[in-house]
């Protein structure tokens, strides 16, 4: 497989650079065609409120618990805000039964009294029921305070609740990390019946003096006390295995866990291991665009539970920070052993409206061709585009996309018809991935993706592309088996949206623009 380079440039630099290289930018020679009376010319854009991408109001969604009653999925998330305390990240929860409609039921377990708490802040857990049906949440507790007074930074909580509504902690039940692991670095417990073993496993996300970053294994009989087994995964790769999420789809037992500001995944044919980290193991972009995901079952299907991280500085070129936005995907079995995703397929009960999709002006060498367009480029320093006018709110665009040769395509954005400045959602046939810069167009063999993820590409082939866009939150799905999440600013207030290729023939065919029904 083909790789980006990509070089450790922070994002302070990386805007300097472009602002700097602004007036040195190669602008492509423009083709203009005007259609004034399309609606795609005439409508007006308002942003609408979050409800495919929720957060609660002045708030940010951290690392996501869910978990299935059958009925709906409850998404147990932490709290998070720009003017945090010294006491933080209490949970809270969505419910969702068609993953575009959520309900915010406000606080769940809130964060311990005072400074001298264990769980002065709460990082990630789980939320179960027990054989009996009883609620039970397991989470991490979390004192920045503790190493000054000798105790462990790190440990895990317990709270009970009927309903999953109303919470008891049960203070006696918590424990912390044995004499060989971290106690600063002993967080994210999952709690599930291991039907095999006849008993509770609980996974954790731990640092062995030895082993480094691994995930850690209890069992129980009754959920209070727990027995330590050998680790259940140790690759000696990263500090740490976060959020560790452990399920079977098919005949394997898949591993998610979270580090580097990404979501991998391992696999094995049980459930005891061993597991051996996939050949292609991420999903979704990398970079903090989709992190911390784990995953629930609803109505037989697999939902991949995360967050895109929040910008403190609304550009395209900017990095992403920790906690952001509620993301969710669908997770498929591509074949035995690899997963995939896609959007949620309740999403065809919720863009339910067909739109035109007409070109309103073009760049270039692009055309309007039967069942579609084309988009030709002779070199890397040559945009060609169609420019399909402002665009909707939220809508779902699916096309298929053919290209000659290795080079650039995608879905590009901007405003004012300012086609040298247009930002681009990349599928790159030339280091077979899917990107986005943050940067023009016509800069974009010159600076390294802001966020990726690798896909084997072959000049020829045919691809199934899915654009979802809510606002600035845009989530790319290639072939129901990979996701590129970026927050695109440029298509905001009236931003423009268009498709491009840069140093290939692009021809884009059976596209289709649906939005949320009336």
């Amino acid at each position: 497989m083909k790789k980006i380079t990509t070089l450790a440039i922070l994002a302070a630099m990386m805007l300097g650079m472009l602002v700097g290289c602004g007036n040195t930018d190669p602008t492509p020679e423009t083709n203009t065609t005007e259609n004034t009376e399309t609606e795609a010319m005439t409508q007006t854009y308002q942003a609408v409120p979050n409800q495919l991408f929720p957060t609660s109001h002045d708030a940010w969604v951290g690392d996501v618990m869910p978990m299935s009653d059958g009925k709906e999925l409850k998404l147990y998330y932490l709290y998070d805000t720009d003017h945090n305390g010294p006491l933080y990240h209490p949970i809270w929860l969505f419910t969702t039964d068609n993953l575009y409609e959520y309900q915010d039921m406000g606080l769940a377990v809130n964060y311990g009294p005072d400074l001298d708490a264990p769980d002065s802040a709460i990082g990630t857990g789980c939320v179960m029921q027990d054989q009996q049906g009883k609620y039970h949440c397991f989470y991490t507790g979390h004192n920045d305070t503790a190493p000054s007074k000798g105790m462990d930074k790190e440990c895990v909580m317990h709270a009970v609740s009927d309903d999953g509504l109303s919470w008891t902690k049960v203070p006696e039940d918590t424990f912390y990390a044995p004499d060989h692991y971290s106690s600063d670095d002993f967080r994210d417990p999952q709690v599930f019946w291991n039907e095999e073993a006849g008993c509770y496993w609980l996974i954790i996300a731990a640092r062995d003096e030895k082993l480094g970053g691994i995930v850690a294994r209890y069992r129980s009989d009754d959920l209070k006390t727990w027995e330590l087994m050998d680790p259940l995964y140790a690759p000696n790769k990263q500090y740490m295995l976060e959020c560790p999420d452990l399920f079977k789809m098919g005949d394997k037992y898949f591993l998610l866990y979270s580090w580097d500001c990404v979501t991998y995944y391992a696999v094995s044919d049980s459930i005891n291991g061993p597991f051996v980290q996939a050949e292609d193991p991420v999903l979704a972009s990398d970079g903090f665009s989709f992190y911390a995901a784990k995953t629930a079952e609803l109505n037989g299907t697999r939902y991949l539970c995360g967050w895109i991280g929040r910008k403190f500085e609304h550009t395209d070129a900017g990095s992403y920070s920790w906690a952001g936005t509620m993301m969710n995907h669908e997770l498929v079995l591509l074949e035995e052993g690899k997963l995939g995703v896609r959007e949620p397929h309740t999403y065809s009960d919720y863009f339910t409206q067909d739109k035109a999709i007409t070109a309103v002006d073009t760049q270039g060498e692009a055309e309007t061709i039967e069942g579609g367009f084309r988009v030709s480029s002779g070199d890397k320093k040559t945009v060609s585009l169609v420019n399909f006018g402002q665009r909707e709110p939220v809508f779902m665009l699916e096309t298929d996309v053919t290209f000659t040769k290795e080079g650039f395509l995608g879905f590009c954005f901007g405003k004012d018809r300012e086609y040298n400045k247009y930002s681009g959602m990349v599928v790159d046939a030339k280091y077979d991935a899917l990107h986005f810069e943050g940067s023009v167009l016509s800069r974009m063999a010159y600076v390294d993706p802001l966020v990726k993820t690798y896909y084997d590409l072959e000049p020829g082939e045919t691809y199934h592309l899915k654009l979802v866009m809510e606002n600035e939150i845009a989530t790319l799905y290639i072939d129901d088996a990979k996701v590129l999440c970026v927050r695109v600013y440029k298509a905001m207030d009236g931003g423009d949206i268009g498709i491009f290729a840069v140093n290939t023939e692009a021809t884009f065919t059976n596209m289709t623009l649906r939005i949320p029904g009336e």
